[in-house]
């Protein structure tokens, strides 16, 4: 008798379903998978052996054919071991199969019976719900992840034994189910602030430009300047993720593992900060298994390279086809996952190899041909893709122990709220989202600047040193100050501040 189970596999953050064929048939005992199983896979049949067993009931002494469809899909992980499990036991009959094509079904096994949560849940029960099928049947660990689906019932279990009893109607299984909107309220908050921060009122503005226009933003400072806590605290002026940008997010944490059994959902705009010694796989993912690397678990959010020049080169270079296209493809022999990147890059660095190049506090003692090369470190097509670079000088005593008021991340939350309500009108039905990734054709329409706003540019071109590429740059910039300030055009104030956000691009310094 053949019988089947409907499971599922990610391939990037997508669920792809999976038809578990189950055949037993007279012959000597003998259990194989078929249909591109990775190891993981061809290792369950020991694991469903003793959980079928140590669950009560009878392992068939016959041969067990599994046949996993499509065959062309490669079929990783541990979460077919309890779709394989009840498709033996339906297969005995021990479990009603007319009921089977109502659930989608994954999870691991243990050897005594108990059902181990797995990665990709979320993506899963989104499978399910396009799929028209009425439930997932899952591990009780991944069901407050799932709930988050609407549509879909969320069976959770915690042995195999309750899979049978529920499929036999013995057992009422509680389903799982969530206040979206209400986790997702509940859950927003961030452990840093704005205020805390004493002094550094040009960098502070220059993060405020940033989050309003999603621009890539690059700090130069001594050490201990504060560049580590500007960074931080990014994430609580930038506006709160949609109910959208936070389910996509937790598809990708979910899919990497990494998602809070506690949480349904991630509902604060990520930040990463990976060390400078981090490999190209582990900062755009990868692997024989293709996984998530940090540009993708930084998605909607924020990601910190500390220590710019530090990082390998090549590793910096993977970072220009993300930042250009809002996601990652990686390609293996069996399978080309594509996972999203579209994130805030932030970066910091020192003026010098020492550190101390523009410190009031300490004498520098590198040579100017030093520098150079410490800078040369950054290419330019990166630089090319970072709209702002800010410097940001060493706090002085009195601005640490003053009593002056520094405004909260809540204020300028809302200042930046009101210009990406803006934006959201003026790129209304397209796909771009903020100014820092309009085009050359949207920059050209939308971003006009009078004859004294165009003396300045020039005058800034030819004085000052900027690059031809600096120009568009400026322009984005300036069109994101004008809609803080609520003006309808760009005026010669908005250029000049942004021209001010450019300053590795002056002559001398690269």
């Amino acid at each position: 008798m053949i019988i089947k189970v409907l499971s599922s596999t990610v391939i990037g953050i997508e669920s792809f379903p999976v038809d578990v064929e189950v055949d037993i048939s007279p012959g000597l005992p003998q259990f194989s998978t078929v249909g591109l199983p990775d190891t993981a896979v061809k290792e369950s049949r020991d694991r469903i052996r003793a959980a079928v067993r140590n669950s009560g009931y009878e392992f068939p002494p016959d041969r067990v054919t599994v046949n996993l469809s499509p065959a062309d899909i490669k079929k990783e992980g541990t979460s077919f071991d309890l779709p394989i499990a009840v498709g033996i036991l339906a297969a005995q009959e021990l479990i009603e199969k007319k009921r089977l094509p109502e659930f989608m079904i994954i999870g691991e096994l243990s050897l005594d019976g108990s059902v181990k949560g797995v990665h990709g849940a979320l993506p899963a029960a989104f499978r399910a719900k396009q799929a028209g099928i009425r439930g997932v049947i899952l591990p009780a660990e991944n069901a407050f992840e799932a709930a988050v689906v609407d549509s879909v019932e969320v069976v959770p279990v915690r042995f195999l034994s309750e899979v049978v009893e529920f499929f036999a109607g013995r057992l009422e299984v509680e389903k799982v189910s969530v206040d979206l909107r209400g986790i997702f309220g509940e859950s927003i908050g961030y452990p840093f602030d704005l205020e805390e921060i004493r002094g550094q009122n040009q960098a502070k503005r220059a993060l405020e430009v940033a989050a309003a226009g999603g621009h890539n933003l690059l700090m130069i400072g001594p050490p201990g300047s504060g560049k580590t806590m500007l960074a931080q605290r990014l994430t609580t002026i930038l506006p709160d993720l949609t109910i959208e940008e936070a389910i996509e997010t937790t598809k990708v944490y979910s899919v990497a593992g990494l998602l809070d059994r506690k949480s349904s959902l991630v509902a604060t705009r990520p930040f990463r900060a990976p060390h400078h010694t981090i490999s190209d796989a582990g900062l755009v993912g990868g692997g024989q298994t293709p996984r998530p690397g940090e540009i993708s678990l930084a998605h909607n959010g924020v990601l910190f390279l500390d220590e710019l020049p530090e990082f390998k080169k090549n590793v910096l270079e993977v970072l220009r086809q993300p930042l250009e296209e809002g996601r990652v493809t990686i390609t293996r022999s069996s399978v080309t996952a594509t996972f999203p990147s579209r994130f805030m890059l932030v970066a910091a660095m020192n003026p010098c190899p020492c550190g101390y190049y523009t410190d009031h506090r300490r004498a520098c003692r590198c040579t100017s041909q030093q520098i150079r090369q410490y800078r040369g470190r950054i290419s330019g097509p990166l630089l090319d893709r970072i709209d702002i670079h800010i410097e940001v000088p060493a706090v002085r005593y009195r601005e640490m122990v003053g009593k002056g008021h520094s405004e909260a991340s809540a204020g300028i939350r809302e200042r930046v709220n009101r210009a990406r309500a803006i934006q959201a009108g003026r790129f209304a039905g397209q796909r771009t989202l903020c100014n820092a990734r309009m085009s050359a054709r949207q920059l050209k329409a939308l971003c006009p600047i009078d004859e004294e706003s165009q003396k300045l540019m020039e005058m800034a071109m030819e004085r000052l040193g900027l690059s031809a590429r600096a120009y568009t740059r400026v322009l984005k910039v300036a069109r994101t100050i004008a809609d803080l300030a609520g003006e309808e055009n760009i005026r010669p104030p908005h250029v000049s501040e942004a021209i001010q956000y450019r300053s590795l691009d002056r002559s001398g310094v690269l």
